[in-house]
């Protein structure tokens, strides 16, 4: 059984697991194209890091939403290969959302590019569009930017 829970980033397998997905998206991109986020460098007052571990506590998936003054973004969401196809994306991204909801957020947003398939397809399946850049994104063709309104 895999439970997530909301949890610190500064954990010794929740940094390796990021790392995972640093060295997955730097086979993909060049690291120009890359734009990751240090978790641990966001103040916990606007993080949300949900972790989901299996039956024996090793993190398997993670994703964190960082909440801006007008909208949640979903950044680092990871599930570990061995993991894939079993739904974490899909219970990690629903618990980011109602986490942000709950924060008062009535929309969120992501970047992810155009080689991550699998997560253009999860992000379009939970209803998000694609959208204009957003912050402080250059203008990338490697970029897909997308956003979905939280209901109440």
């Amino acid at each position: 059984m895999v439970t997530i829970n909301v949890e610190s980033p500064d954990q010794a397998d929740v940094l390796a697991l990021i790392a995972e997905l640093d060295a997955y998206q730097h086979s993909l991109y060049p690291a120009e194209s890359v734009y990751a986020l240090d978790l641990t460098a966001v103040s916990a007052q606007h993080l949300i890091c949900a972790v989901a571990r299996d039956a024996e506590q090793r993190a398997v998936a993670c994703g964190a939403v960082v909440l801006a003054s007008e909208y949640g973004e979903i950044k680092r969401m990871y599930v570990h290969p061995e993991q894939r196809g079993k739904g974490l994306a899909k219970r990690l991204l629903n618990l980011l959302e109602a986490s942000a909801r709950q924060a008062g957020r009535r929309e969120i947003k992501l970047e992810t590019g155009p080689r991550q398939t699998e997560a253009l397809r999860l992000y379009a399946l939970a209803g998000y569009k694609v959208c204009g850049r957003f912050g402080d994104y250059p203008d990338d063709p490697l970029s897909v930017f997308m956003c979905k309104t939280l209901r109440a």
